[in-house]
C-alpha cells in the first residue's frame, strides 16, 4: 500500500497534466473518498477525463507521453475498456474515459479540496461519488456508501436517486436502488 502522501503527490502531477493540457477531468474512488468518507488505505489514483466517444485515442496518447503504461498493450486495452492503466512512481493511476452525460455533468460539478496544506485536488462531488459507488456494486463500494452517509450530514437526494436509478436500470441492476434505500434508512436512524 502506498502512503497517502504519495498518492496525493502523483495526484497532483496527473492534476497538472490534465490542466495543462486542458482536459476536463475529476479524481474519483479512494481519493474522493478521502474527502467524503471513511478515510481508507487506497492503492492507486482514480480518475475520469471527458473525452467523450470516439477521440479517446488522444487523450490516451497525451497520458502515453507522460506516465508509463502498466501493461505492454495498454493503449489497445483502453480503447477496448475505456481505462487507461498507467504508473507513476511505483502508484497506479486508472484514467475512466467519461462520456455519458452524468459523467460530463459529474465533472462539471466537482471541486477543489485541500488534501493536505497547499495542496488541492479536483474531486467529484459527495453525491457523484455515491453514484459511482452504488453503479460499481462490489462488497467494499458498499462499505463506502455507508460510509459516506454516516459521514455527510446531506446529500442531495433529488440529485443522486433520478441519475443512479437511469444508470441501475442501464445496467439491468434495479436492487441497487433498494439496496442504498435501505443504507439510507438506517444511516438516518443511526443520526
Amino acid at each position: 500500500m502506498a502512503p497517502l502522501i504519495d498518492l496525493f503527490t502523483v495526484a497532483a502531477k496527473v492534476q497538472e497534466t490534465c490542466e495543462r493540457r486542458a482536459f476536463p477531468f475529476c479524481f474519483i474512488g479512494g481519493l474522493a473518498l478521502q474527502r467524503y468518507g471513511e478515510a481508507r488505505v487506497t492503492r492507486d489514483v482514480d480518475l475520469s477525463v471527458l473525452t467523450g466517444f470516439g477521440g479517446e485515442e488522444h487523450f490516451a496518447l497525451a497520458f502515453l507521453e507522460e506516465f508509463s503504461p502498466r501493461m505492454p498493450n495498454a493503449l489497445d486495452f483502453a480503447m477496448q475498456h475505456r481505462v487507461l492503466l498507467l504508473l507513476c512512481d511505483g502508484i497506479g493511476i486508472d484514467i475512466s474515459f467519461a462520456g455519458l452525460p452524468f459523467e460530463e455533468e459529474m465533472i462539471r460539478r466537482s471541486s477543489l479540496f485541500e488534501m493536505l496544506p497547499q495542496l488541492p485536488l479536483r474531486t467529484c462531488s459527495a453525491e457523484d461519488l455515491v453514484i459511482l459507488k452504488c453503479f460499481a456494486s462490489r462488497p467494499q463500494d458498499w462499505i463506502d456508501v455507508e460510509n459516506i452517509l454516516t459521514r455527510q450530514s446531506s446529500l442531495d437526494w433529488a440529485y443522486i436517486e433520478p441519475r443512479l436509478s437511469e444508470l441501475a436500470e442501464m445496467k439491468n441492476e434495479p436492487e441497487i436502488m433498494r439496496r442504498l434505500e435501505l443504507l439510507k434508512k438506517q444511516a438516518v436512524e443511526r443520526k
